[in-house]
């Protein structure tokens, strides 16, 4: 059974400052916080940009319950949709909740708002199956989601500024 969860948002930032927000691990960890947190499992942790290529993680709950590990698998398109840059992860869970999943296929969308074209239109789908429990995990991941957005929201004006913090 497959789910989907989507947001679609206006973000108070350049669609430059945008795209370099979303290619940052830091900002990952920033918007999924306090719900879960992110450790890098790569040699010398996260790196400051995503880099197309699998990048493996161990999640923690609420910061502190371990919750299991995923493989983030990044791929970047700028061609696809004119004026429309997007990150994509296909990655999936290996350990733990994350291997319950069958499939995971996320993308974050920028592009030009509209109405405003020095502010971004962002579009984030998540669409998943994760069998029997998928509406139940659907459950979990709509408030994330949601939390995810609002957090995107309040922290896109500071995207404007010249570099998103490097990984830590």
């Amino acid at each position: 059974m497959r789910m989907v969860v989507m947001l679609k948002e206006r973000l108070d930032c350049a669609p430059e400052a945008a795209w370099r927000a979303l290619q940052s691990p830091t900002v990952m960890r920033e918007v999924a916080g306090p719900w879960l947190a992110y450790t890098s499992r790569e040699d010398g942790g996260f790196p400051p940009r995503w880099e197309p290529g699998d990048h493996p993680v161990s999640l923690l709950a609420a910061g502190f319950v371990p919750f299991g590990e995923q493989e983030i698998s990044i791929s970047l398109d700028t061609t696809t949709h004119e004026g429309v840059r997007i990150v994509r992860d296909a990655g999936r869970g290996t350990e733990g909740v994350p291997a319950l999943f069958r499939s995971w296929y996320h993308r974050m969308a920028v592009a030009p708002h509209p109405d405003d074209p020095t502010a971004t239109l962002y579009r984030d789908r998540l669409e998943f199956d994760a069998g029997p429990l998928t509406p139940g995990i659907w459950a979990g991941l709509w408030p994330l989601w949601q939390w995810r957005g609002l957090r995107l929201k309040q922290l896109a004006p500071g995207f404007d500024e010249e570099r998103v913090p490097d990984a830590a």
